[in-house]
């Protein structure tokens, strides 16, 4: 299947290879890299109507001006996709401003980070069944076996994984006070070696688990060259704002957020844990000891 790609980055650069090793035809466009197009007008020349063009960016004002642009490039029948960690509103929104051009819009939640392209990438699409089934191929691609569904209409994707995000929010901040209490104790602990034997048998093995370890073996077991300093993306912010809205308890994620900002004040052990499995499973830059404590100031 033919399809553009706009953004080239972590994600969307393995997503690429990945379809192209899957034997899709995949033209590109980002100006900050080597891509088969110079502007997104040309990339719209590049491919046979009804095209699917498919934005891995920034969420926020990029994702917004190069969806606008797009409005005023492509023709009836064709598709956007946006696959960032745009905010579901703002996708059912934009879902209704295309239709008005009789242009399709389809939200895909992506999760994968940067081991996408090896081991597949977990897709949740929102949107209208044409469109979403018309694109079927390149979802299938993408995803590993079993690890792309449809979840509903237009907005769905985008909500689905806010919420995933906020759940990750949970799981990284219960292992990273768990290892604090470990690294304070009385006892002389091999945090390494405990997170390596954690993922055969225990109840709390997970994927995480296994970026924790391979954290301790990169960065030590006292993580000595990562700031205790932990970024927020937004989807945790808003899956909070939506349990708030629907009455919806949810005071693990709350905690997991406001420990977040926090670590931006305080020295802790678990913020470093946290922003070790960031930079693990996403590519996250990990901030410099030397660096956050010149920037201490959060004004």
């Amino acid at each position: 299947m033919e399809l553009g790609m706009i953004g080239l980055g972590r994600m969307g650069n393995g997503m690429t290879e990945r379809l192209r090793e899957g034997g899709h035809e995949i033209k590109t466009y980002d100006p900050k890299v080597d891509s088969t197009a110079g502007s997104l007008e040309e990339l719209s020349q590049q491919l046979d109507r009804p095209r699917a063009v498919w934005m891995m960016i920034p969420a926020g004002k990029i994702t917004e001006d190069t969806f606008r642009q797009l409005l005023g490039i492509l023709d009836a029948g064709d598709t956007i996709v946006d696959g960032g960690n745009s905010n579901f509103h703002d996708s059912k929104r934009r879902y209704d401003e295309a239709q008005k051009q009789d242009i399709n819009f389809v939200d895909v939640g992506v999760s994968g980070g940067i081991w996408g392209l090896e081991v597949g990438f977990c897709l949740m699409a929102g949107g209208d069944d044409e469109p979403v089934g018309r694109l079927e191929p390149i979802l299938e691609t993408l995803a590993p076996e079993d690890g792309y569904a449809h979840v509903g209409p237009s907005g769905a994707g985008h909500f689905v994984k806010m919420v995933h995000n906020g759940i990750e929010y949970g799981l990284m901040q219960s292992y990273a006070e768990g290892f604090e209490v470990m690294e304070h104790c009385e006892y002389d602990l091999d945090l390494h070696e405990i997170s390596g034997i954690w993922r055969y048998g225990s109840v709390v093995r997970s994927w995480l688990l296994e970026l924790l370890h391979a954290a301790f073996e990169q960065h030590g077991s006292e993580l000595d060259d990562i700031a205790p300093y932990v970024e927020d993306s937004g989807e945790g912010r808003w899956t909070l704002d939506e349990a708030i809205k629907l009455n919806v308890p949810a005071p693990v994620l709350a905690a997991s957020l406001f420990a977040r900002f926090a670590s931006r004040d305080e020295i802790k052990f678990s913020a470093k844990v946290a922003a070790a499995l960031r930079n693990q499973f996403g590519g996250h830059a990990i901030r410099a000891v030397e660096k956050a404590k010149a920037s201490s100031d959060p004004r």
